[in-house]
């Protein structure tokens, strides 16, 4: 809870999983696939407990996706299909992950080094005005790495999947020109 009650969580939006909770937490309360899929045949069949409906999102898509069409939103930390990282959102929001009303939070969101500013200001664009969020913060993952680990200057390897990066970072900032991404060799 921020000063003046507000819940404030964090969602970090990884190419292959999304980790969210609330901040002052040592761990995230959630990690699941950043995945969607979609029936590859109509039918209302159940599977175990699951029932196959035409959307599956995280922990349920990713126990299905052999009878699933399915969907990695993001490439490279970089958001492609934003109509499933809306999908991937509801479900993070929505009672099967955090069950918040987004008014009454403030969120703190992850992003890669170098991410595009077009890719920052459209989900800047849809947590105020598709969820309605009280605040947004976007920080550089590294930045918050620097934060947790209480250091003034540091240079990071990432090796998260793909891509992987070396971002050199001061207080509150990464140095965007010593920022290096591999996506492969």
């Amino acid at each position: 809870m921020d000063s003046g009650g507000r819940r404030v969580v964090v969602c970090d939006n990884g190419t292959g999983f999304v980790k969210c909770g609330n901040a002052g937490s040592n761990f995230p309360e959630h990690i699941f696939p950043a995945l969607v899929g979609h029936p590859i045949i109509r039918s209302s069949v159940k599977v175990g407990n699951i029932e196959i409906k035409d959307l599956m999102v995280g922990d349920d898509a990713s126990k299905l996706r052999s009878m699933l069409e399915v969907n990695y939103p993001m490439e490279n930390g970089i958001v492609r299909s934003w109509e499933d990282m809306k999908y991937l959102w509801d479900y993070t929001f929505g009672p099967e992950k955090l069950n918040i009303d987004p008014r009454d939070c403030k969120i703190l969101l992850t992003e890669p080094p170098l991410n595009p500013t077009k890719n920052r200001e459209k989900i800047i664009e849809v947590m105020f005005e598709t969820y309605q969020f009280d605040n947004v913060y976007i920080a550089i993952q590294a930045v918050l790495t620097l934060y947790a680990q209480g250091q003034s200057f540091i240079s990071i390897l990432f090796f998260r999947g793909a891509p992987s990066c070396t971002p050199a970072c001061r207080p509150a900032w990464s140095v965007r020109s010593s920022s290096c991404i591999w996506r492969g060799c």
